[in-house]
């Protein structure tokens, strides 16, 4: 079955347009109670959300589904989506919920689905739902006597901040660093700020003002030029951007460095190891992560798994294996001894417990290697991907050997949600990678415009 409604992370799209209207998200909350109910006891749901204008209509047609079917219903507010994933499990819920487009405008809106045990639904959950929202008349109202009940829990924002310090050593402390952190004007305005202060730390917030909006709009993980300003400017020891939902980060040092996914998860995994807390013999990210990392990883005695692009992904193949370490270039770290998703605020307090452990400034932290030249470049294309060319899939696979003789490698992949082939290139010598990638693109794009 094809999917409409659910892609690599939930529902997404613009808000007030299908398939992020009201009308779908009732369907959807009917769908998904009526495909999660259990027999034996009555059923809960908890819903979360960003700071959007647009989230209080999705979940008010959320709340009006869930309770058609009989479903009660927990309203969190807002909070960060891996608070949703943690509350699921700690509160006996038996769906969880969150509202929100993660790194997009206000212009756009989401919905997550977490299961009872904490983590993403799986996918034959997915595909169950959507054949109910393909066909809502067979879906069963509850009586009058069941409908569901709604109320507010006021203690989500304390529990969460106390999950979370827990990823910060007891006895350490952050007494005497100064630590900016950008909260995107969205889920996290309160809860990452909270959690510095309360251990110790001189805290300067910004992105702590959200409006409805104005989340992600000139701050956060895709934008931190006001956070390195901010760093530079008040001599901070380290700058954390989180985005909207909290999930993702992206760190400043002390000198104004970005620092991406990659080298946050390297800082992670080198004090994981050498504390031997590391579980399943390896780290998992995804096929997006820089060589300089696998080398990094391997160098250390390591194995570095790859899966695809996704947290989705990432966490699949962290559990099958075993491991508690994972995640994405992107700003997406997955640490399952404390959270069941990416968890901004607890990658940065694992980073912040290594520089105080370790007496070493955040640009000592993390550069634990140096990374491999990278080239990334989006083909946009009609109807038909020019991969599905068995030409074009000779060239590719010539340019794939062509960087893997001089120690580089090449990914090329169809986007999940738009109409773009991705390259992605990596090698030592830039020029050679410039050049291939070039070429390749070029190629691309004259097929498109002849066909």
């Amino acid at each position: 079955m094809s999917r409409r409604f659910f892609g690599t992370d939930g529902i997404r799209g613009r808000a007030n347009e299908w398939p992020m209207t009201a009308e779908v998200a009732m369907a959807l909350g009917m769908a998904a109670g009526t495909v999660f109910k259990r027999d034996g006891h009555r059923q809960k749901v908890i819903i979360g959300k960003d700071t959007r204008r647009s989230g209080y209509m999705i979940e008010f047609a959320l709340v009006s589904g869930f309770t058609a079917v009989g479903m009660d219903v927990r309203i969190i507010g807002p909070i960060p989506t891996p608070a949703v994933g943690l509350l699921s499990r700690s509160l006996r819920a038996d769906l969880g919920v969150m509202i929100s487009a993660s790194h997009n405008g206000y212009e756009d809106n989401g919905i997550k689905l977490f299961g009872a045990d904490g983590f993403k639904i799986s996918d034959a959950e997915e595909r169950a739902i959507e054949e109910l929202l393909d066909d809502t008349g067979s879906i069963r109202r509850a009586a009058p006597d069941q409908v569901g009940q709604v109320k507010s829990f006021g203690d989500s924002i304390g529990r969460y901040v106390e999950f979370a310090k827990g990823a910060f050593p007891r006895h350490l402390s952050l007494d005497g660093l100064r630590v900016v952190v950008d909260c995107a004007n969205g889920a996290a305005y309160k809860t990452a700020p909270w959690a510095l202060y309360e251990l110790g730390a001189e805290v300067v917030e910004i992105g702590v003002d959200p409006d409805g909006m104005n989340i992600n709009k000139g701050c956060g993980s895709t934008n931190v030029t006001l956070l390195r300003d901010t760093v530079l400017e008040r001599r901070a020891d380290i700058g954390i951007a989180l985005d909207g939902d909290a999930d993702r980060i992206i760190i400043v040092d002390e000198k104004g460095t970005i620092v991406d996914g990659d080298q946050i998860i390297a800082a992670i995994a080198n004090g994981m190891i050498d504390d031997q807390t590391l579980t399943g013999g390896g780290v998992v990210t995804t096929i997006m992560s820089n060589l300089g990392l696998e080398r990094f990883i391997e160098s250390k005695g390591v194995t570095l798994h790859r899966t695809g692009v996704g947290d989705r992904q990432v966490v699949a193949r962290m559990r099958a294996d075993g491991c508690n370490l994972g995640g994405e270039q992107s700003g997406h770290v997955v640490l399952l001894d404390y959270a069941t998703t990416g968890d901004g605020l607890v990658s940065a307090l694992r980073v912040l417990a290594a520089m105080v452990a370790r007496d070493r400034k955040a640009s000592e932290v993390l550069s634990m290697f140096e990374p491999v030249p990278q080239l990334l470049k989006n083909v946009r294309y009609g109807k038909v991907s020019p991969l599905a060319d068995p030409a074009m899939q000779a060239r590719v696979s010539a340019a794939e050997d062509r960087l893997a003789a001089a120690g580089g490698r090449l990914v090329v992949r169809t986007s999940g949600t738009e109409p773009l082939v991705r390259l992605m290139g990596e090698a030592p010598d830039a020029t050679l990678l410039e050049t291939v990638i070039a070429e390749l693109a070029e190629e691309m794009s004259g097929r498109r415009m002849a066909g």
